[in-house]
């Protein structure tokens, strides 16, 4: 199960902490992984918006989020490490809702991680992530969706 983060800045206000979206070089010590190029440092509402744009019964992966985020901005890539922390924002800040009795949250659980993989730091952990995405019809098997790539988004 994740670990439980304390703060005293709710999840909502971390989300919607008014940001502008940087487009930077891509720095020297993550050419290896990400190439070069320009770089995408998104805003939090911007991953939050389009996860909501994953509708009921499909899925999408971070590295998809990444890549759209990337062409809507004229980068070349998405911070990698920038995207999983606003992911994890945006998931906080739906069950943060939740609770406060919202019905419309951002459905995070939809958001895979490479290979079709639940993702262990979402509120509850991989448990909670596969029983909303068992909800919604898709079987998860040892954390893993079966037959993800079928049900991906096609952005």
């Amino acid at each position: 199960m994740a670990a439980q983060l304390k703060s005293r800045t709710s999840w909502r206000a971390k989300l919607e902490k008014p940001r502008e979206a940087k487009v930077v070089p891509v720095p020297p010590r993550m050419r290896k992984s990400c190439g070069t190029g320009l770089m995408l440092i998104p805003r939090p509402l911007d991953v939050d918006a389009l996860i909501r744009e994953v509708p009921r019964g499909k899925l999408v992966t971070i590295n998809q989020l990444r890549a759209l985020l990337a062409r809507q901005n004229d980068a070349d890539v998405t911070c990698p490490l920038v995207t999983g922390i606003l992911v994890r924002i945006a998931a906080e800040a739906a069950e943060e809702d939740a609770r406060a009795g919202r019905k419309r949250i951002t459905p995070y659980w939809r958001v895979l991680r490479e290979g079709g993989r639940c993702n262990e730091k979402y509120p509850g952990g991989v448990a909670a992530q596969a029983a909303h995405l068992e909800a919604e019809g898709h079987t998860v098997e040892a954390g893993r969706v079966r037959n993800f790539e079928k049900r991906l988004v096609a952005w």
